[in-house]
C-alpha cells in the first residue's frame, strides 16, 4: 500500500494505491489517520481509486478511521470507491455510512 498525501483548499487527502488489507495496507492507512488526527486536521478524503483489494481487516480500518474521525470532531469521506472496493462495501452494508464522491471537486466542496 502506498499513501500519499496532499492538502487542497482546507481538505487533506490521501491518495491511496495498492492493496488495503490485513498487515500493511490497515496499518499503514490506521498510521496516517492517527498522525492526521494529532497534526489536528478537520477534513480527511481518502481517495481509493488507486485500491486494486479490500479485505475485512482493510473495512475494519475504513470503519475504525471513520469512527476515530467522528470522535475527534473530524470529517472523513471516499472518494473513488470502485470495483472491489465497493463489492466489499456493499456485502456488508457498510456503503451507506460513508458519504462517498465520485469527483474530487464536489468531495472537496462537500467540506464547506
Amino acid at each position: 500500500m502506498q499513501i500519499n498525501t496532499r492538502s487542497v483548499k482546507g481538505a487533506t487527502i490521501l491518495d491511496m494505491s495498492g492493496n488495503l488489507t490485513i498487515g500493511v495496507g490497515d496499518v499503514q492507512l490506521r498510521n496516517q489517520v492517527s498522525d492526521l488526527l494529532r497534526q489536528g486536521v478537520n477534513n480527511i478524503l481518502l481517495n481509493l481509486k488507486g485500491v486494486r483489494m479490500m479485505d475485512s481487516s482493510g473495512l475494519g480500518e475504513l470503519v475504525r478511521s471513520k469512527n476515530a474521525c467522528a470522535r475527534a470532531g473530524v470529517t472523513l469521506k471516499l472518494l473513488h470507491v470502485e470495483d472491489k472496493v465497493a463489492e466489499v462495501l456493499e456485502m456488508t452494508n457498510q456503503l451507506g455510512t460513508f458519504d462517498t464522491y465520485d469527483d474530487e471537486i464536489d468531495a472537496i466542496a462537500s467540506f464547506r
